[in-house]
């Protein structure tokens, strides 16, 4: 029997690094792949996606790891806002309070990240013996300062079990251009983003992130 989880409340403090891969994601390829709800599917806009795979150094639930899917934007309360349809998490409590504060719907799974001493990134995330998602991404360039209080449509928009949830977090920190040498996603638990072509790649490194409570939309 797993323990029962810990009960963190927004909003949470959190800090990490991580690696965004930004893609112009055509209709269809979501419609057949992106793991949309029904709400999601409702109301695609779609423009600008993201596969973002985050490794928290500390959070409101302790050290996790994360891999995410925003198919891309969503008209929803009147409002243009960004939505995820698949994410995949390193720990139990990290599940429960996601879905309990955001109406995040976490799945668990195995998750890998390391640095080699090349500073190549190398990452996996899997379920049991099934590989879900492997890349390997090399950082260059400059760092450069960021804050995503430039981004005013920074908004975050989910619904599990009841209302639509908008969220609006904030975070700041340094990111570096970076090149992928492998990726790979296995279509019945993510989306195959090897068959598109990223428009950007970043390495975001010593970010500090505030995720505040929801408010009902």
């Amino acid at each position: 029997m797993e323990p029962t989880p810990l009960v963190a409340p927004a909003p949470w403090q959190l800090t990490g690094e991580g690696v965004i891969w930004l893609y112009a994601i055509p209709e269809e390829f979501n419609r057949k792949h992106g793991f949309l709800a029904d709400f999601q599917a409702s109301a695609y806009v779609g423009r600008v996606g993201a596969v973002m795979y985050v490794n928290y150094h500390t959070s409101g639930v302790g050290p996790y790891q994360e891999l995410l899917y925003i198919p891309g934007m969503f008209r929803l309360g009147r409002k243009l806002v960004f939505s995820i349809s698949k994410t995949y998490v390193s720990t139990q409590s990290s599940v429960w309070n996601g879905r309990r504060n955001w109406d995040i719907p976490k799945e668990p799974a195995d998750f890998r990240f390391e640095r080699t001493t090349g500073g190549t990134l190398e990452m996996e995330v899997s379920a049991g013996s099934e590989s879900i998602f492997a890349a390997q991404v090399t950082p260059f360039g400059p760092q450069l300062p960021f804050t995503t209080k430039i981004f005013p449509w920074g908004r975050i928009v989910q619904r599990l079990d009841h209302e639509l949830l908008l969220t609006k977090p904030e975070a700041k920190g340094h990111l570096q251009l970076a090149s992928t040498t492998h990726l790979t996603a296995e279509p019945r638990y993510f989306p195959p983003v090897q068959e598109l072509k990223p428009l950007a790649v970043v390495a975001v490194q010593d970010f500090k992130m505030v995720f505040p409570v929801a408010e009902v939309l």
